[in-house]
């Protein structure tokens, strides 16, 4: 506002010369001062040309900066044009306009690059009128599917006519559905579909992903095998990098003309590391064969009370030993569906894991229940122990994780495949500082 009302004062001032200079040069002449008036008027030419230039500069300067403005055209360069004071505040605009600009430009090729880039098709609508126009394709939806970026929702459907199909059906609203697409004519492949609807400043938009199933699988099976190659590897590099530093001992023993007393007692104590070792590694297989060679579970009604009797009778001793008390909380008219021996074994394993983790507390408590709801039997073991540690929660169920030394670390991985055998499910959570592992059983 300042700098306007200077400029409107150094406007009036060059005004006030000129008519000085005008009313001068006629006074000059009434008084016969010739050339004298002559010099007046040559002065009101160059006081008025120098008015005319300041003013279209003005003028030039601020319809080019204003349209540059107005048509999002931040090319041009002011910085010639900033000795001029008088734009000042409006140079400062635009910079600050300009700033803005190229910020939102350089995060939108960051998002592009990222969507780009995502092994997931997106493609985004925007609503024109009554008609939907693709605001953005990413490229993997336009590889993978072989659709050129189009900009019409009309020519995307003739490319895909039983996506854009099911999207009209319903009304281009939110969508979580699994549909199958054939690509090129090939064989059908089914893929995970999300479409959501928003609003952005008065715009609609809507969001269409598609995830291809076999990809997300064929991810979660290649984790899971470089996972288990990893333990694998790491279990028999144990075992066998010390069996072969002690046959390489025990070659070397050998092969002198005659064996000390010394030599014979480390040729008794390399023997046993290698029986030892041997045994771990065999053990180690053995936990691999029962989680390859799960036999399918022979489901019959089962009462749930005997089955944890059953339990508790083989697990009494191990209790009684580390002073447990083990409160059973179920009913007797609970049933389940279910392989009687396996669900023993689960039951067996989960109550060694508590047993465990009570290892270093005072007073111990083991307690079961169960409840049935909505076709379904929830079993839960609840003990007081020291609980999981929040970094390895999700590592629990791994083949072959334990946290114990003398532990072979399948228990709770051969616990969960037995139950998801049976169709059910386990899962472990904190309830007032005690963990609880739940087992359901689904009804059928």
């Amino acid at each position: 506002m300042f700098k306007t009302l200077q400029t409107y004062k150094l406007l009036f001032l060059r005004l006030l010369f000129i008519v000085g200079a005008i009313e001068l040069s006629i006074y000059f002449f009434k008084i016969n001062l010739l050339f004298t008036g002559i010099f007046g008027c040559c002065m009101v030419f160059l006081l008025i040309r120098e008015m005319y230039f300041y003013v279209r500069n003005f003028v030039l300067i601020y319809d080019k900066t204003i349209a540059s403005i107005l048509q999002n055209d931040f090319s041009s360069d002011f910085s010639k044009h900033k000795f001029n004071k008088d734009c000042n505040d409006l140079f400062v605009l635009y910079e600050t306009l300009k700033n803005k600009d190229n910020e939102q430009v350089s995060k939108d090729i960051i998002y592009r690059s990222i969507l780009n880039n995502i092994e997931t098709g997106v493609v985004i609508l925007q609503k024109q009128e009554t008609d939907w126009n693709i605001f953005l394709m990413n490229e993997y939806f336009s590889d993978h599917f072989n659709v050129p970026k189009v900009s019409k929702w009309k020519y995307l459907k003739n490319q895909l006519p039983s996506l854009c199909e099911i999207i009209e059906k319903d009304n281009f609203n939110e969508i979580k559905t699994a549909i199958e697409i054939s690509i090129n004519e090939q064989n059908r492949q089914t893929f995970v579909l999300q479409a959501s609807r928003t609003e952005i400043f008065g715009k609609e938009y809507f969001i269409i992903l598609l995830d291809s199933i076999q990809n997300v699988v064929e991810k979660k099976e290649k984790d899971a095998w470089i996972n288990l190659m990893k333990v694998i590897s790491h279990e028999l590099l144990n075992s066998i990098t010390p069996i072969r530093s002690i046959c390489q001992n025990l070659q070397d023993l050998v092969e002198q003309d005659s064996l000390s007393a010394e030599d014979l007692e480390d040729i008794k104590n390399s023997v046993g590391t290698m029986l030892r070792r041997s045994d771990h590694l065999q053990k180690f297989v053995e936990g691999y064969r029962k989680l390859a060679m799960l036999p399918s579970p022979k489901k019959e009604k089962t009462e749930l009370q005997d089955l944890v009797s059953n339990c508790l009778q083989v697990m009494n001793p191990l209790l009684r030993k580390a002073n447990i008390e083990v409160v059973n909380a179920i009913s007797n008219k609970l049933w389940i569906q279910a392989d009687s021996q396996q669900a023993e074994q689960v039951l067996i394993n989960l109550l060694t894991n508590s047993i465990n983790a009570l290892e270093n507390t005072n007073e111990k408590q083991i307690i079961i229940s169960a409840e049935a709801r909505e076709n379904r039997t929830f079993i839960k073991i609840k003990d007081n122990g020291k609980g999981i540690e929040k970094e390895i929660e999700d590592k629990i169920f791994l083949p072959f994780f334990t946290t114990r030394n003398e532990g072979a670390g399948i228990g709770l991985t051969l616990s969960k495949n037995i139950i998801e055998a049976h169709g059910g499910y386990i899962s472990h959570k904190n309830e007032s500082g005690k963990t609880v592992f739940e087992i359901c059983f689904i009804e059928m």
